[in-house]
């Protein structure tokens, strides 16, 4: 293990405690008071509940810490509001996560609610996996009428809303200022370039010997995405039976990018991330100044305003040399119900509430992202407790808007398969195992034999 790992590593041990403790601390006021905020209406309907038939939901989702005790609040809130209801949880971190899912659903034990990614929500709405949620929206229980049509409509496959869109969201880059200012560099805005990335991030290297970028660039395609839109160039064809872009030279160009800074030292390689992947999200490089940037979601800084209030966001390196739009709004995640659920009803009534409840949201704070609801949204900004990041990602999306273009389709059927061939082409790269043209041309012909097996 190299020094700079085990500095990194007892950092992030030794601060553990005081980042839990930071964190529990800091959402106490408002989850304290999110709970009390009990109406006449919830005292009604809890004590019609009381009567009820008991009823138990397992549900599950990914995310860091503050995530999971959050909706561990909310579902607690939401059993007391109705004492008929109880939940089995299931969290974990997006690691292994649908992995376990896939296993689960082929031996019919999916949760009745799963939170979904729009990376796979086809594979399963396909596969016949998740129940149409159509119905509940046509008879009432679902509120839809604060999302906006296309937002709502990303759920929609084949004619069926196999999942409910909770959050908006849009790749990003989250920064650490301390860290660029101890280097001496710039904070970048958004109209910073990947050369401009590249620059930055050497220089932080050299002058403190920390990580420029620390993050995993072979985990999934959407970094990869952004890059293939960046060229005029769409991921996937329009029958979903190919790859949509035709020169192995973009692919090429990627990898060479993230090996280069891995030979330098300037990102950590395919080892080294696996070290600081045990240390969870709370405890990352980035969070804890041992490394100045990281490719990940817009509500990253919101999600860890508890262990770091300082960490800012700023929309992806723009192309050197194009013009073309290679951001998008992307439909955050989804609650898609279980096919085999015996619970459908019920659970679809607790999606609503986590939605479009003030309670509800008073206790999450946008951590899964911008939510969906227009009257949540407004409640949210007018509120008075969104902190500086929450502020800053509300505003940054209405920033963005300019740059993004058309949100792209739901992914085909066989992403899980695409994103492990793209890993183990990336890794192939990283590992010298091949070079970046032959990994790219094997990435485009296991790819192309995945997706015409599973999209006929």
């Amino acid at each position: 293990m190299s020094q700079r790992m085990k500095r990194i590593m007892a950092a992030a041990l030794a601060g553990t405690v005081a980042l839990s403790a930071g964190a529990c601390k800091t959402a106490e006021p408002e989850q304290e008071e999110a709970s009390q905020k009990v109406t006449e209406a919830d005292l009604k309907t809890a004590a019609e509940d009381g009567d009820a038939k008991e009823v138990t939901i397992k549900i599950a989702w990914w995310g860091g810490q503050t995530r999971h005790e959050q909706t561990q609040q909310v579902l607690d809130l939401y059993s007391e509001l109705h004492p008929n209801v109880k939940f089995v949880a299931s969290p974990s971190g997006w690691d292994g996560y649908f992995e376990k899912l896939s296993t689960q659903t082929a031996s019919g034990a999916m949760p009745d609610i799963v939170q979904m990614d729009y990376l796979y929500l086809t594979t399963y709405a396909k596969n016949n996996s998740v129940a149409d949620l159509q119905e509940f929206i046509d008879n009432g229980t679902i509120d839809v009428s604060g999302i906006d049509e296309k937002l709502l409509n990303t759920g929609q496959i084949d004619d069926k809303m196999t999942g409910l869109v909770l959050s908006t969201s849009m790749l990003s880059f989250g920064y650490n200022p301390d860290v660029l200012a101890e280097a001496g560099v710039e904070e970048p805005t958004a109209d910073w370039t990947w050369s401009d990335f590249i620059e930055m991030s050497k220089k932080v290297h050299e002058a403190t010997g920390k990580y420029g970028p620390a993050m995993d660039t072979a985990l999934d395609t959407n970094g990869f995405n952004y890059w293939v839109r960046q060229h005029g160039q769409s991921l996937f064809s329009e029958d979903n039976k190919s790859l949509g872009y035709t020169d192995d030279k973009i692919c090429e160009d990627y990898f060479t990018m993230w090996n280069s800074l891995m030979e330098e030292g300037v990102l950590p390689n395919p080892d080294e991330y696996a070290q600081i992947a045990t240390l969870g999200q709370e405890a990352g490089p980035v969070v804890t100044g041992d490394a100045a940037m990281i490719m990940e979601w817009n509500n990253y800084a919101s999600k860890l305003s508890s262990v770091n209030d300082k960490i800012k966001m700023v929309t992806p390196p723009m192309s050197d040399d194009s013009d073309a739009k290679g951001l998008w709004m992307k439909p955050g995640m989804f609650f898609s119900v279980a096919e085999t659920s015996q619970v459908k009803q019920e659970a679809a009534e607790f999606i609503n509430w986590f939605i479009n409840s003030k309670e509800a949201n008073d206790i999450m704070m946008a951590e899964r992202g911008t939510p969906v609801s227009s009257e949540i949204r407004d409640y949210m900004i007018s509120s008075g407790k969104l902190g500086e990041q929450q502020k800053a990602m509300f505003e940054g999306v209405d920033e963005a808007a300019a740059i993004c273009g058309d949100t792209p389709a739901p992914d085909p059927v066989g992403m899980s398969e695409i994103n492990e061939a793209f890993k183990n082409a990336a890794n192939s790269v990283y590992y010298g195992q091949a070079t970046a043209e032959d990994a790219a041309a094997a990435f485009r012909e296991e790819a192309n034999s995945i997706l015409e097996r599973n999209n006929k």
